[in-house]
């Protein structure tokens, strides 16, 4: 089993910056993907980031070029920086991984956090 607990949310202004992090605990070793999901209110769960244990990574197009996704193998942890925010980044954003890349861009990986608020003002 893994743990995953999301810390970093909160209130800002428009075109400011906040970063989100996910520690991860537990069966570490089975985890090769970790990312970034979001939902707003009415919405789907959306795809934010992605990252593997080589590094490569993945971003939605909405968010590409403003937000960047990092990950700390020694703590366990990876990271959501994210600048220029606008008031549509406004979700709550869960973290997710797996030991399989797909099902983290799928959406069905096998361990989620419980997610952290993040509200963007106009």
């Amino acid at each position: 089993q893994v743990q995953l607990v999301e810390s970093g949310g909160g209130l800002v202004q428009a075109g400011g910056s906040l970063r989100l992090s996910c520690a991860a605990s537990g069966s570490i070793s089975s985890i090769a993907t970790m990312g970034w999901y979001r939902q707003a209110p009415g919405n789907q769960r959306e795809l934010v980031a992605v990252i593997t244990n080589d590094g490569p990574t993945h971003y939605a197009g909405s968010v590409k070029g403003r937000f960047t996704i990092s990950r700390d193998g020694a703590k366990n942890t990876v990271y959501l920086q994210m600048n220029s925010l606008k008031p549509e980044d406004t979700a709550v954003y869960y973290c997710t991984a797996d030991r399989i890349f797909g099902k983290v861009v799928a959406g069905t990986a096998g361990y989620w956090g419980q997610g952290t608020q993040v509200t963007v003002s106009s």
